[in-house]
């Protein structure tokens, strides 16, 4: 994908093929980034995206605490609900979710993406963050509210800093269901202008031509903020997955 991002339309499908390139080329990259259509849809990506990330972390946390530290009418149905939302496969809410947002006048919106992304990411970070914290001692707790710290205190002044790891391989989870997610971004969204990275890609695909280059360089650009995310907090990543799997 990246050789070929570097290539002419033209020299992609030359036979024999080559590896390497003769007239290495960023003519796809600046076709691009040079486009504010085009450069539009990376905006998209990033806002619906990083929203999606940061409204799922703030809710996943706050139900995770009530569902580890606190016994309430209904939490074991509640705690059903969230299980049974992730076996329900995606694409059959894909017309009802389409005649919601349109009802509800959402349609071709941030706001419409984002509520859509944050059904299929919050039961996941829930279910980790729940597990998450269900592997922090009860004494943090306990130990804060001796010293005249309340719930909300106790959980962001101390719980929150030490189970960053799990918050940290959630959020990356997030982003990445968010950024590659395709099928409700193409459904949910009518002008170009709304179009997230996935969608673009497919644009590129025209009646008559692909452009394969452009299609190239694209994809490697789509996939850099995911690359990034991962080699940055790789370590954190890896110990929330392994952290929030069993309970001592």
């Amino acid at each position: 994908m990246l050789i070929s991002s570097f290539k002419s339309n033209s020299e992609i499908f030359e036979f024999p093929p080559r590896i390497l390139t003769e007239s290495f080329s960023f003519d796809a990259y600046a076709t691009i980034l040079g486009d504010p259509t085009k450069v539009r849809f990376f905006i998209n990506s990033y806002v619906v995206s990083l929203s999606v990330t940061v409204l799922t972390l703030i809710v996943a946390i706050l139900a995770a605490y009530a569902f580890s530290r606190y016994e309430f009418r209904f939490k074991k149905t509640l705690n059903m609900i969230i299980v049974s939302v992730q076996a329900v496969p995606p694409i059959t809410l894909l017309i009802p979710f389409f005649g919601l947002m349109v009802t509800l006048g959402l349609y071709n919106t941030y706001a419409g993406l984002i509520l859509t992304y944050m059904v299929f990411t919050l039961p996941y970070a829930i279910i980790m963050m729940t597990g998450y914290f269900n592997t922090l001692p009860r004494e943090l707790d306990e130990a804060a509210k001796v010293d005249g710290a309340s719930s909300m205190k106790a959980l962001w002044g101390i719980l929150v800093p030490i189970a960053t790891p799990g918050i940290v391989s959630v959020g990356i989870y997030t982003f990445m269901i968010s950024w590659n997610e395709y099928l409700f971004a193409l459904t949910l969204t009518r002008t170009e202008d709304m179009r997230t990275v996935p969608i673009g890609i497919q644009l590129l695909m025209g009646q008559h031509s692909f452009e394969w280059n452009e299609m190239m360089a694209m994809s490697i650009l789509g996939a850099i903020p995911v690359l990034i995310l991962f080699l940055f907090f790789q370590r954190y990543f890896i110990g929330g997955l392994a952290a929030g799997s069993v309970k001592s």
